[in-house]
């Protein structure tokens, strides 16, 4: 156990490691806006679910956040023209994932002022829970820490199920990613608008922001929001208070952060709704509390731009469709750029082409360069059987053994016998082994492997 776990002065949950930050390239970055692409590209698939239905045709004008596709049943998003222009295809166009992928290409009227021009304003006073939660689907609302759920499905948890406390993640635990930091220092108002929303269409009793304790001028800067909002209006307190942990990779994995500040764990296969909680991102519940009063979509969101061969990092407001390549110029990219990765350097994913769109599930843009440590392919060595992998995992999980079985093939034996469809990938497993052994990627393919066993 490492001196931080022993001397921690915050609330933490069992393993996990301690990467490095690199948070200061961008933590003091004030969000601001960079000029719109020629043309975006907005997948119809940025989300957990069956992809949204094209409402538009090619040739046809729309204005900024007008709904241009549908959601296709209840486990879905619209989406809505980020900038104003025209409709210049709907085609497959290739995805940080890898396969093709529907999307819609929208080239942007360079004379346009770009304002919204499609909203309606909403009276949240009067708002039911129900109405809240078909307004948080009809505005495309997502995940914005990664995952991309549909954020009105936690809002009905699984029949038997209720929820007494909304968990609002703003750890932000993977390296070099600071737009939930600024988001809490800049967006305050809206971030606390949308608790609020989210507190009544759930029907939670109280709320518990989590802030890792690398991030305490934010944890300070909260708790003089909710002091002032106390001062005017007493049984406001205590509704909602701000809790700093510690700062440990993976915190902001929402299993470990209500271990954190609930000292309960969620049980195997089962959701943070079995213990009455909805967790939700800072990023999410601010657009939620910015986007509802107004009637408008997530047309654009704040993403992180950094890394070693990035030339000027920072955060940004970026429309969703803009290109990689494009965000990538405008903030300056070293000649010696090794890599660029959608996300965190944790659980994010490089990308072949840098033609790929930012989409609603992209946090950051981290740009490494060929000489980084990190990329260098390093020898794999057999397993030393030294325990570090059991360790760092932050569920329990023994990856050293589902390594094992994944070199051997056994791959449906890795989830009837070792819980494989436990693991979230975080990355712990692989990054302390000193073997080298490429655990999370073995993982991956048999997760894919066994999906693809089990479809027949």
């Amino acid at each position: 156990m490492g001196l931080q776990s022993l001397f921690h002065r915050h609330p933490t949950f069992e393993h996990g490691i301690y990467p490095v930050e690199h948070k200061e390239l961008t933590a003091d970055k004030p969000i601001r806006r960079l000029s719109f692409a020629p043309e975006l590209v907005i997948p119809l698939a940025q989300h957990k679910g069956a992809p949204a239905v094209p409402l538009v045709k090619v040739g046809q004008e729309v204005v900024r956040g007008e709904p241009i596709a549908r959601a296709e049943g209840f486990v879905s998003v619209p989406m809505h023209a980020p900038a104003t222009g025209i409709i210049s295809a709907i085609e497959r166009v290739p995805t940080a994932e890898g396969p093709k992928a529907p999307a819609i290409r929208l080239k942007v009227y360079e004379a346009a002022s770009q304002q919204v021009l499609y909203d309606f304003e909403r009276d949240l006073e009067v708002m039911t829970p129900d109405s809240i939660i078909s307004a948080v689907q009809d505005a495309g609302l997502v995940g914005l820490g990664g995952a991309a759920f549909p954020s009105h499905v936690k809002m009905r948890p699984p029949e038997g199920r209720t929820i007494h406390t909304v968990i609002v993640n703003g750890c932000e635990c993977e390296p070099y990613l600071t737009c939930d930091h600024r988001i809490m220092l800049e967006q305050t108002d809206a971030l606390f608008r949308g608790i609020r929303l989210a507190m009544k269409a759930t029907g939670a009793q109280r709320a518990i922001i989590g802030v890792e304790d690398n991030k305490l001028d934010a944890v300070a800067h909260l708790r003089k929001y909710l002091a002032g909002e106390a001062a005017r209006d007493p049984s406001a307190a205590s509704v909602i208070t701000a809790q700093a942990v510690e700062t440990k990779y993976p915190q902001g994995a929402e299993k470990m952060l209500i271990s954190s500040l609930l000292g309960k764990e969620v049980p195997m296969g089962g959701l943070p709704a079995d213990l009455g909680v909805a967790v939700y991102n800072v990023g999410t519940l601010a657009q939620m509390g910015d986007l509802l009063p107004k009637g408008r979509g997530l047309i654009e969101r704040v993403v992180t731009v950094s890394g070693p061969a990035v030339e000027h990092p920072g955060n940004f407001m970026v429309p969703i469709g803009t290109p990689v390549r494009f965000l990538l110029e405008q903030v300056g990219l070293a000649d010696d750029v090794g890599e660029v990765i959608l996300g965190g350097p944790m659980m994010g994913m490089a990308v072949a082409s840098l033609d790929v769109p930012v989409t609603k599930a992209v946090s950051g843009v981290v740009a490494l360069r060929q000489e980084d440590p990190d990329l260098h392919q390093r020898k794999v060595y057999p397993c030393i059987k030294c325990g570090e992998c059991l360790k760092a995992c932050p569920i329990s999980l023994n990856p050293s053994m589902l390594g094992e079985l994944a070199q051997a093939r056994q791959y449906p034996r890795m989830a009837e016998e070792f819980n494989l469809d436990q693991c979230f990938e975080c990355g712990c497993c692989a990054y302390v082994c000193p073997s080298n052994i490429p655990l999370t990627q073995y993982f991956r393919i048999a997760k894919s492997i066994n999906r693809d066993l089990a479809n027949g």
